[in-house]
């Protein structure tokens, strides 16, 4: 973290906790057989590998097992968040009653969750200074959102709480990548699908939910390169820099192919199929 900035940055909670969860996303999801998984599984069906202590039965297997969209989702501790405080610790199996509220909740705070994690990162980049109080502002307001029963949350706008947060990202964003001096690539929402672009200078490049789809990308040069939203499946990222890119979350960086070259933002972990 750059000293001075007074933010802890997304810290614990806001990271998966499966242990802590009573395996929501392994049952309010809805799975479609695909190279990401080997079944279709309704909403609110239990995916047949659901132990009874609500832990994976082939975690260590997934993605051999075929299941490689089970390790690119995060839901940002959002699922342990609905089951210990939402529903104050009671799980869908012994309240069935509450379960169909329970699954419903689920992707309302995942997305109060990712906008916290943008918000925290935000508050720990030394170029947004000048944003910090109306960047603390917002996160106290998400956060308080988050605490809300289960009916609020079901009840919220959330594309209306993103839209009030998005502008201030994109303030953050311009900020941070104002330090790369130059003409620098608006990629924004474009259609990269499996470009050539290995040894690309993308050096503060904004990349705003653009679509990199098996896309070469290796040994580019992506430092604070603003990826938020940007669909990184299959994007090959071998001795890529991504050393400060904005915005850039986990599921992102899982979904990607990489090696021992590449560089992380230092709030990320290096997946282990890599």
């Amino acid at each position: 973290m750059p000293a001075g900035t007074g933010s802890p940055g997304p810290g614990p909670a806001l990271r998966a906790d499966c242990a802590n969860c009573f395996g929501l996303c392994c049952v309010a999801l809805t799975l479609t057989a695909s190279a990401d998984f080997p079944v279709d599984k309704d909403a609110g069906e239990p995916c047949r590998h659901l132990r009874t202590d609500f832990r994976c039965g082939i975690h260590q297997r997934l993605r051999e097992r075929g299941y490689r969209g089970c390790t690119v989702y995060d839901c940002f501790g959002a699922g342990q968040k609905v089951s210990r405080i939402t529903f104050g610790g009671q799980d869908w199996r012994r309240a069935p009653g509450d379960a169909r509220r329970m699954f419903a909740v689920l992707p309302v705070m995942r997305q109060l969750h990712e906008l916290l994690w943008y918000l925290r990162e935000a508050l720990t980049l030394e170029p947004a200074r000048p944003l910090h109080g109306e960047l603390r502002e917002a996160l106290d307001a998400t956060e308080r959102l988050t605490l809300a029963d289960a009916d609020a949350l079901l009840e919220l706008d959330v594309a209306a709480r993103r839209g009030a947060v998005n502008p201030l990202l994109l303030r953050t964003s311009e900020l941070v990548r104002a330090g790369i001096r130059g003409r620098k690539k608006n990629r924004r929402g474009a259609d990269l699908l499996g470009a050539r672009l290995r040894g690309a200078d993308l050096r503060g490049a904004d990349l705003r939910g653009a679509c990199l789809i098996a896309a070469d990308l290796r040994d580019a040069d992506l430092r604070l390169a603003d990826l938020i939203g940007a669909d990184l499946r299959d994007t090959d990222l071998r001795g890529a820099d991504l050393t400060g890119a904005v915005f850039l979350v986990q599921g992102q960086v899982n979904a990607a192919r990489g090696d021992a070259a590449t560089r992380l933002p230092t709030a990320l972990t290096r997946p282990a199929h890599w």
